[in-house]
């Protein structure tokens, strides 16, 4: 039985989240996995992806991890990361229109073409470091400064309709959702991964998390 599972339904960066979960991990096993029976039965699951959400949600749909994930959300703590966290909103704007699994009511829209920051255009993608801003606490803030820079990619961004899912925004031409929350569910739209230090930190809070605010 893993301990911590990592669903691996064919895309994402696997090894990179599996080598920084397992540094944090202590004595706890990590598992990259497809199968359903060890997902379910593992003590907490981190869900992450990049690449387009079409792919993503059709590739869930076919393998019934989607399933698996709201099943999951319902049970133990859940760690979404980057394009999972949107997956895990209700609609997405990419790919002319794609829904989501629900879990956190919420569009995810596109960037604007045109954005500017203090006089200067901003690039599509939104790539590099960028200051995360914690807008509730949070056990999985733990040893984290407000304000802490983490690691972005991505034109995509979560717009929850309910306030209260939103547990830190980050500023890029709009100030957005960066990271999500309710009862068992943290999702992160950077990659803690690549984060150094506030990432890892990031990964031992959620090893330590019964789930819950």
């Amino acid at each position: 039985m893993a301990s911590i599972a990592i669903i691996d339904y064919g895309m994402g960066n696997l090894h990179s989240i599996a080598k920084a979960t397992e540094h944090v991990a202590g004595r706890l096993s990590v598992r990259v996995t497809s199968n359903h029976d060890d997902i379910l039965s593992a003590g907490r699951v981190v869900f992450p992806g990049v690449g387009a959400i079409r792919d993503c949600m059709a590739e869930l749909q076919r393998t019934g991890l989607d399933e698996v994930v709201v099943e999951t959300a319902r049970s133990k703590p859940l760690l979404g990361v980057c394009l999972c966290m949107q997956a895990l909103l209700t609609h997405s704007e990419e790919n002319d229109g794609t829904d989501c699994l629900g879990l956190i009511p919420g569009e995810v829209l596109r960037f604007p073409p045109a954005m500017e920051e203090k006089g200067e255009r901003l690039k599509i993608p939104h790539m590099g470091w960028n200051r995360v801003e914690q807008t509730a606490p949070h056990p999985m803030w733990h040893g984290i400064t407000d304000g802490s820079r983490f690691y972005f990619v991505h034109s995509y961004y979560a717009s929850p309709q309910r306030d209260a899912d939103v547990a830190a925004t980050t500023p890029y031409g709009v100030g957005f959702a960066s990271v999500v929350a309710h009862d068992n569910v943290f999702a992160v739209q950077f990659h803690p991964e690549k984060s150094q230090h506030a990432g890892l930190q990031l990964l031992a809070n959620f090893v330590a998390w019964n789930g819950g605010s």
